[in-house]
Order: C-alpha cells, then sequence, then structure tokens
C-alpha cells in the first residue's frame, strides 16, 4: 500500500499553525470511525497495545512483531494518519533502528521513541527512571537510520518533566533536536510554564501526551508550537464497559433485543464497508 499521502498530511499539520487532538484507536473499526468522524490523526498507544492484543497492563510485555501487526490492520483499514508509542524502542538502538523499520512498513505516519528505563529493572519498586542523555541521543540516531521515508515522522519522547524537572528536560529537548528528531513529546506537562520554557528553548515541534487545568486549552498550546495534544484514552475503556455490561445483561437473561445501546445495522455496514464490498462482489464474482 502507498502510505506518502498519509504521511503528508501529518507533516501539514507540524508546519501549520494550530494544535490537534488525535482520536485514540486501537483496531480497524476504532480508526474508520475516527477517520469518518473528521479526526486528522489517530493515536494507537502502546498501553492500549498491550490490553488489545494480550489483555495485560503496560508492562512492555508486548512485542514489536505483535504491536507492528496491529498498527499495519489500523493503517490499511483506511487512510487515518497514525501516530504510535513505540515505546522504548523494544529495546537498545538496534532494536529501535529495527522498530523504525517495522512500523513504517507497517504504514505509521509518526512515531516516538522514549527515554524512559523500560522495562522496568529489578529493584525499582515502581518508580521511573530514564537513560542517559548520550544514550537518549544514540537511540534517537538509530531511529532516524531506520528511516527509509523521509515523510515519516520521528519524535523524541521524554519524560524528564515528571522526573527530573523542566531543565533536565530542556536539555534532552536540545539534544534530540540536535540528533535530528523531527519532534518532542513531552510526557507529564502540568503547567503554562513548563511548555513555554521548552518550547523557547527549541525550534522543533511539541508534542504532549495530555492535558489537565491551565493546559486544556488548544489555542495557548498552537501559540507554543505544540501541534499534537492527546486526551487519553477513553474509546478503549468505553469498548471494555460497553463489551462487559452487554454481555452482563445477557448472562443475567436480558433478551438480545432488549439489549441497550447496539449499533444500529446502518453503523455496522458503514464501519465494516458493506456498501464497497457489494459492489466488490458484484464486480468481481458477478454477484447481483
Amino acid at each position: 500500500m502507498n502510505w506518502t499521502e498519509r504521511r503528508e498530511r501529518f507533516r501539514a499539520i507540524l508546519s501549520g499553525n494550530r494544535c490537534v487532538h488525535p482520536g485514540s484507536v486501537y483496531d480497524a473499526i476504532s480508526a474508520r470511525i475516527a477517520e469518518d468522524l473528521g479526526f486528522e490523526v489517530g493515536m494507537f498507544a502502546g498501553s492500549i497495545g498491550s490490553m488489545a492484543v494480550l489483555g495485560a497492563p503496560d508492562l512492555i510485555v508486548l512485542t514489536l512483531t505483535e504491536f507492528a501487526g496491529l498498527a499495519y490492520r489500523i493503517c490499511r483499514a483506511g487512510n487515518l494518519a497514525l501516530l504510535v508509542d513505540s515505546d522504548h524502542g523494544y529495546g537498545n538502538a538496534l532494536n529501535v533502528k529495527r522498530t523504525v523499520e517495522e512500523l513504517e512498513t507497517a504504514g505509521v505516519a509518526a512515531l516516538t521513541i522514549e527515554d524512559t528505563l523500560l522495562p522496568q529493572p529489578f529493584g525499582a519498586s515502581g518508580r521511573s527512571s530514564m537513560i542517559t542523555v548520550e544514550e537518549g541521543v544514540g537511540k534517537m540516531r538509530a531511529a532516524l537510520a531506520g528511516r527509509q521515508d523521509r515523510n515519516l515522522v520521528v519524535a523524541g519522547r521524554t519524560s524528564a518533566l515528571a522526573i527530573s524537572g523542566v531543565d533536565e528536560t530542556i536539555k534532552r529537548a536540545k539534544a534530540y533536536e540536535a540528533a535530528g528528531v523531527d519532534a518532542i513529546f513531552l510526557s507529564g506537562a502540568k503547567t503554562r510554564a513548563e511548555i513555554e520554557a521548552v518550547s523557547s528553548a527549541i525550534r522543533i515541534p511539541l508534542f504532549l501526551g495530555g492535558t489537565t487545568g491551565e493546559l486544556a486549552d488548544l489555542d495557548f498550546l498552537s501559540a507554543h508550537n505544540v501541534k499534537i495534544c492527546l486526551q487519553g484514552h477513553a474509546p478503549f475503556s468505553a469498548a471494555v464497559h460497553a463489551v462487559y455490561e452487554t454481555l452482563k445483561a445477557l448472562r443475567d437473561g436480558v433478551p438480545p433485543r432488549e439489549l441497550k445501546n447496539i449499533a444500529s445495522s446502518e453503523l455496522m455496514r458503514r464501519v465494516t464497508r458493506a456498501d464497497d464490498y457489494q459492489q466488490w462482489t458484484k464486480d468481481y464474482l458477478g454477484g447481483a
């Protein structure tokens, strides 16, 4: 498949003057819904991949092959420009290079590589820590070396705001910018002062891993070179809740015809692209 046009659309957002919220997606149907509703970008997180594939929490037990496979199924379902959270690149810098190669082949428009020390090492007791700046730079350089399509966006992700503060964040952002990444993904931002400090220290755009309080203002974010701002991953949680409530109702004896909040047949036809398949059946199989 040709992934170029969607990558060009993602880069147009980076060069534009506004911040957008991506739609959190996790499979072919959710990606089509996001596209149909007008989301410019889809977001596929490692945490959601772990739950969707393994039914497991976000502890980096998902493999690259599993993650890339699901990313491909999301990408081929439509034409949504997909941003993916590649975690730490599934290992050291050489693994990062392989990760970029696989995800580029899967069709993603953009990906992030982070500097958190993952998976959690022995004795960490739940406390997050980061790799050194030097190792982080090596990972960013390896990610860029793994990229073959120059339209693919590679973003360096740092957890320094939550772990070490603004000064360390700026140090890492500058180092990753110098390594050549296209954007910096900030995890844990909470204040406008943090965004102002980081955005004024670098030239490349910012992505945010979510906003609360004073950061829930797209005009402010747009004015400070933030191009992508996540809104969490409520669609997956909503889907889990819907499945649970539906199965519970059936188990409790509710007749299927009395179930609530069931997708209409018209909606199901739309998201499965039933009209397209009906036409292809007619064109290629001689169907009526």
